[in-house]
């Protein structure tokens, strides 16, 4: 390798500097901001947010960042900008008044511009020039550049004015934003801005059945990676936020804790400790099962641990909720009035599916809850296709467990359309499911759950019968019959009946109990007697053997005499007893 090859290689450049935006999600997709000291273009339709984008790049440096900041508007006047921005929280005469910003609005006149092939942009330098000394400004924007260009015709002088522009911007070191309009078949009107410019910024606003959404994408960015993706943003009254989630990777921690789902029966079907922290959880079923009541339980329960939990509600409002939830024992106005349960309802055609993903983010990251609550995700499907959906719902997931967040979604199951949207779509992308049914027998109609899957834990694969009572959600052991399983009524006819059975049952063993005693003491009587009458026997067989004993002894001692006194031998006398 030769000394130049070797000096190249251990040559280290320096990375290009970069100035942070201050806008909720823009700073992540362009990798730390804009390019420090460059011009940046921010090209879109009418209605697409350009100036707004601006104007927020402008208040958040010189409020967050302290880096003054010029506005120079070739449109609106001070006063109409003012006001126009007033309602994102932007006090832009209280920022003039302190020196933060500058505000000019520069008029351009068609009519008195002449094309003599040298236009001159020296009076525009002078005058921007003059704002960015005056109070320091480190950004400066310049909205929209049409207007300052409307007189050329000359494409050969407009690229020379526009480079020098560009130029001069460089020469000053700040860092510039220059906004224009959107061309037919170009980026700009000109089609030579994004050229010339070391970041293009895309902005669109597209209407899809009837619905609004706003999209951000990055056409370029020199001497850096950066997000090249599609990604919604919002504009509120806290100005613009963008949505990075498409560059999520799976490569998030997970949590080995456990949290309860405030049924204590359904935490035993769960290996008896309930759902994995920062987890996901569906519970799906028809209408009238119990899933907005298992949803209103979860965040209940966790209410009481002190901690937040933020449920969006996509079908009915706060206060019917928690009117409904009273009738089961559920308190949660308290946990509203506590600030720990925060309620966001909103009818899903209020928004897109990327609008609603972004205000989603948005009041997750705001409020940093531990539990979401989205209840149900079915309405979705009015806005969208079955995968838009699910790749909505993957990109909440997502961002939810790199949050450490639980969430439990419900989903209701009407015909196959959906049923492939809940179960085929979501299903496979949750960690728990729990299912709901209807189980219709007696002419009666109970609820049945039981749990479909839970990664990672040991679970029940009983059904079992779901009961909502005043009292709150229980689950009881379903019962198997002659003809299957039973619920309601039904179980209840069929264990009278079984315990009927069992009480004759009891009765005739113990009748039968009875009569074996009776004859067992009959028997035992009789063995008795018998005992009695063989004890009898055997005396009198004693009595003759002893007699014939007695007789024996007796017949000896006779012949001892006889046989003595034939010898001779005198009997000893008898002895007596001496009288006293």
């Amino acid at each position: 390798m030769s000394k130049t090859q070797k000096k190249e290689k251990d040559t280290i450049y320096a990375t290009l500097p970069k100035v942070l935006t201050g806008i909720t999600g823009l700073d992540e997709i362009t990798g730390g901001g804009l390019p420090q000291g460059r011009p940046t273009l921010i090209c879109g339709e009418a209605g697409s947010g350009k100036t707004l984008m601006s104007i927020e790049f402008i208040v958040r440096g010189a409020v967050t960042y302290n880096e003054p900041g010029v506005f120079v508007a070739f449109e609106e006047k001070s006063d109409e900008l003012a006001m126009n921005v007033a309602s994102l929280g932007f006090d832009l005469k209280r920022l003039q008044e302190e020196k933060k910003i500058k505000i000019d609005h520069v008029h351009i006149d068609r009519s008195e511009i002449e094309e003599t092939g040298e236009y001159d942009l020296e009076g525009l330098f002078i005058r921007l020039g003059y704002a960015i000394d005056s109070i320091g400004a480190k950004r400066v924007v310049l909205d929209t550049l049409e207007n300052l260009f409307s007189g050329l015709d000359n494409l050969a002088v407009l690229r020379t004015e526009l480079r020098r522009l560009f130029s001069w911007l460089k020469g000053k070191g700040v860092t510039a934003i220059i906004t224009g309009e959107r061309g037919d078949g170009s980026l700009t009107r000109q089609g030579l801005e994004e050229y010339v410019s070391d970041c293009v910024i895309l902005l669109d606003n597209r209407v899809v059945n009837q619905i609004t959404t706003r999209r951000l994408r990055i056409i370029k960015y020199r001497g850096t990676v950066h997000g090249t993706n599609e990604y919604p943003f919002l504009i509120d009254e806290d100005g613009i936020s963008v949505l990075p989630v498409t560059s999520l990777k799976m490569a998030n921690k997970v949590s080995t804790g456990r949290i309860s789902t405030g049924v204590k029966a359904l935490d035993g079907m769960l290996g008896g400790q309930g759902l994995y922290q920062g987890g996901s959880v569906l519970v799906s079923g028809t209408a009238g099962t119990g899933k907005t009541s298992l949803a209103a339980s979860f965040a209940n329960e966790t209410c009481n641990r002190k901690e937040r939990c933020i449920y969006f509600a996509m079908e009915e409002s706060p206060s019917q909720i928690i009117r409904n939830m009273n009738s089961i024992g559920l308190n949660l106005q308290q946990h509203v009035d506590n600030g720990y349960l925060i309620f966001n309802a909103s009818r899903p055609n209020l928004y897109g599916l990327e609008m609603h993903l972004v205000a989603m983010h948005k009041i997750i990251k705001k409020h940093k809850p531990t539990v979401v609550i989205i209840d149900p995700i079915t309405n979705f499907i009015n806005i969208g296709s079955v995968s838009e959906v699910k790749n909505m719902l993957v990109r909440i997931i997502d961002f939810l467990q790199e949050e450490q967040i639980s969430v439990m979604f419900t989903a209701l199951s009407l015909n196959n359309i959906v049923n492939e949207q809940t179960d085929e779509g979501v299903s496979s992308l949750v960690d728990a499911w729990i299912l709901v049914r209807d189980i219709e027998f007696n002419g009666e109609r109970n609820r049945g759950l039981y749990v479909m899957k839970s990664r990672g834990m040991k679970h029940s694969n009983q059904v079992r019968e779901f009961v909502i009572t005043g009292e709150g959600l229980d689950m009881i052991d379903v019962f198997l019959g002659p003809d299957g399983i039973l619920t309601g009524s039904a179980r209840d006819q069929q264990m009278l009946l079984e315990k009927t059975g069992e009480a004759i049952r009891t009765s005739a063993v113990g009748r039968k109990d009875r009569e074996i005693l009776r004859k067992r003491q009959v028997l035992e009587a009789k063995i008795a007697s018998l005992n009695s009458e063989f004890e009898s026997v055997e005396e009198e067989l004693n009595k003759v053997y002893l007699e014939e004993e007695l007789k024996k002894q007796i017949l000896d001692k006779s012949r001892e005499e006889v046989t003595r006194m034939r010898r001779g031998e005198h009997a000893e006398p008898p002895k007596t007893s001496r009288k006293k």
